[in-house]
């Protein structure tokens, strides 16, 4: 366990130092028209959603975060990745990631690399509504059916 914790800790370092280098990149500008409320709100909302986060279920199916086997999201002021590992043996079982963009509540990643079973989707962008309460996010497919909720990895 002193080594998963210590992983934790490395992963987070690297986050955010990742962030202070990146995060005037992380999310677009509001136009000059719109408000500065909605500027400071997302730009809260990007702040928020960088960080390491435990896939927990879809809204209404949430449930505890797996002890191990987890499916973790990372992100950066402009990177995302997803990685799971098999509960088991710990390889890892699913890779992929790219870049995103945030603009008010709408997140749209990009993917631009992934392991056997995702690459078919390299280059594809999926479009999201995203909102961070507290250590919860969820993200709402836009176009396509992925609809999740996640924690935050403390």
């Amino acid at each position: 366990m002193e080594k998963s914790t210590s992983t934790r800790n490395i992963i987070r370092a690297a986050a955010i130092g990742l962030l202070a280098l990146t995060l005037p990149l992380a999310c677009k500008q509001a136009n000059s028209e719109d408000k500065p409320a909605a500027a400071a709100s997302s730009l809260q909302l990007a702040q928020d959603m960088i960080g390491t986060w435990v896939h927990v279920g879809r809204p209404g199916q949430v449930r505890e975060a797996p002890a191990t086997g987890q499916r973790l999201k990372f992100r950066t002021g402009r990177h995302w990745n997803l990685t799971r590992s098999d509960p088991d043996t710990g390889m890892v079982t699913e890779h992929f990631g790219g870049t995103y963009t945030l603009n008010g509540d709408v997140y749209v990643e990009t993917q631009d690399y992934g392991d056997s079973t995702w690459m078919k989707d390299n280059g594809q962008s999926f479009k999201f509504t995203v909102k961070v309460e507290g250590d919860t996010m969820t993200q709402i497919g836009i176009g396509n059916p992925y609809t999740e909720v996640w924690k935050r990895v403390k």
